[in-house]
Order: C-alpha cells, then structure tokens, then sequence
C-alpha cells in the first residue's frame, strides 16, 4: 500500500509505503484505543450518573444493567435455597446420629448428670409427626413463608446451630469412648476365665472335709489336673503374694484392685514374683499337691476385702460345671 503526499511548496511528491504488518498493527492499536476509550467513559460517564442520578443517563444505565443484576440475584437466591435444603437434609442426619449417640451412651453406662456439662447448643427443630409422611426436612429457622427468600443471616444461623451440634456429638462420642474402655479395662481385672482348663472338682460351699470327715466350708474352686499343668491369671493384676503355706501350700495371690483378690493354692512351682504386673491368662505358676492336699489339683479363690466369694460367679463360662452339692472329689 502506497500513500503519496504532496504540498505546494514541496519541490516533488513524498510517497509513504505501509506493509500489511504496519496496517495490521495500526488496526489493532485503533482498536485498543477504542476500548481503553469506551472503558473510560463507561467508568467516568456512566457509572458517576448511577451514582449520582443524572436524569437521562442514568435511566439508561439502569435499563442496561437491570437485567445483569436481576440474574445475579436469582442465581444467588437458588444457591442459598440449594444450601438450605443440604443443610436441612444434614441436620435431619445429625438427629438421627443424636439419638444412636443418647443410645450408644445409655448402654456405656452414662446417666442424665454425667451429660450434664456437654453442651449441646440450639437444638435443631424437629417437625411434627402427627401423621405418616416423609420429604426433605427443612428446619424451622429456614422456612419462611411463602414468597420470603431464604436469607444468609438464617443460613448463617442455621449453620452455627449445626455446628453447635456437631461438637456436642464429637463431646458425646468421646465420653461414651472412654466409658467403653473402662468398662473394658475393668472386665481385664475381674476373674472371667478358668485357671486350669477342665472339670470342676469340689465347688465353693460346704462340703465333708476328706481329712477329718466333718462338714466344712470350701472357700473356693478345685480344677483336677496333672503336676505342671499350667495355671493362667484369671484376670490381670499385681503379684502380692509368692509363699509356701502350711495348708495352701505353694500360694500366689494376685490383686486385681478395689479390693479385688484371686489366690492359686498348692502350686508346683511358681512363674512370677511379688510386684510382677500379669495380664489375664498369663501363666502364673504350674499345678502341683504341696500343702494340704489329696492330689495334684488347683485350688482357685476369689475374695473381695478379704472375704471368699463364689469363684463360679466370675467365671461364667465354668458357671455350669460348678457343682452346687456338697459331693467330694477326694480334693481340697
């Protein structure tokens, strides 16, 4: 493309020679003006008379942008009416997850008092069930009447309830957790397997003493078995007492706390010493006939504060093989 210029005092023409490269950036930086141009009066012209309320220009911005704002708005509504149903459907959930939770406590053990310093926060509102039906739960604070949009502030609301909520539950599963495994770890310290596997020989009751043939109490349990048979913890504890006694013969006694003792009368040989800690069906010692006794056997006692119980009332899966009548086994 040629571009020839002359002037009257010029002595010849000038000719200018512009490339399609030239012609195309002159296009583009026209048109880069144009927009940095129609941006400026946009931003000076049009918005300052929004603002200001200038009486034509204004109008015509307002029209303009009328539509823009009416979209945003109901997008934004259908996204907060989007986000009420979800957090209707999720606090409907969380009374649900309540209620296993006050379930799962009652069956831990826990009482009204001990969930008395949990707080629990605003309580979702529950709708009424006075007929058969069903649908997305909606809570209160979220259903407005008819025509009223949902708002943030409700949402806001809504959500902080839920989260309320939320920490309570977390408080519960907690306190629910650790009474489980109290309970657990106390059902670890109470005498709850057999000490020798086998038969039952002489129970705990009264009974015909084998030495002297008189009526007398048997405070315990006596498993028949062969010396070095192994004899288990009945439960977990504390070695208290490794001795030989007159009648017990070799004796281990174990404490299991609150008052709580098993004793393993007329051992062989004993495998722990005073202050060991052993678990529950830890071999403890082997079965032998020191002491007093007819023959190679365990003689199990359980005693709390001193006093002998029923060993068969601990071991519940020998309770029925514990005999209950006065028999002899020709054992003590």
């Amino acid at each position: 493309m040629q571009i020839i210029v002359t002037h009257d005092t010029a002595a010849q023409p000038r000719v200018l020679q512009i490339g399609s490269l030239q012609l195309l950036l002159a296009g583009l930086a026209l048109l880069l003006l144009l927009f940095t141009f129609s941006g400026a009066v946009y931003h000076f012209v049009f918005l300052k008379a929004a603002r200001e309320g200038w009486p034509v220009v204004s109008q015509i911005v307002r029209f303009v942008v009328r539509d823009e704002t009416a979209q945003r708005d109901r997008m934004l509504r259908d996204n907060l009416d989007a986000m009420a149903q979800r957090v209707g459907a999720m606090q409907a959930k969380l009374l649900r997850l309540e209620t296993v939770g006050e379930r799962a406590a009652a069956m831990a053990g826990l009482k009204a008092d001990d969930l008395r310093g949990i707080d629990r926060g605003p309580a979702p509102a529950v709708p009424a069930a006075s007929a058969p039906g069903g649908g997305l739960y909606v809570p209160t604070e979220l259903a407005l009447a008819p025509g009223r949009a949902i708002t943030d502030e409700a949402l806001q609301r809504a959500l902080d309830g839920f989260d309320a909520r939320a920490d309570w539950q977390a408080d519960l599963w907690t306190l629910v957790e650790s009474r489980l495994l109290e309970k657990r770890l106390r059902a670890l310290t109470v005498p709850s397997i057999a000490p020798v596997e086998g038969p039952v020989g002489s129970g705990f009751g009264f009974r015909l003493d084998p030495f002297t043939g008189r009526s007398a109490l048997h405070t315990g349990l006596d498993f028949p078995a062969e010396p070095g048979t192994p004899i288990r913890a009945a439960a977990g504890g504390v070695v208290v007492l490794v001795e030989h006694h007159p009648q017990y013969g070799l004796t281990v006694e174990l404490d299991h706390g609150d008052g709580l003792v098993t004793r393993y009368a007329h051992a062989l040989k004993a495998l722990v010493k005073v202050g060991d800690l052993v678990r529950r069906s830890q071999p403890i010692a082997q079965v032998g006939n020191s002491g007093r006794s007819t023959g190679p056997h365990l003689h199990f006692e359980v005693l709390i504060e001193g006093v002998p119980q029923n060993p068969a009332r601990f071991l519940a899966q020998n309770a029925a093989s514990a005999p209950d009548s006065l028999a002899i086994r020709g054992r003590r």
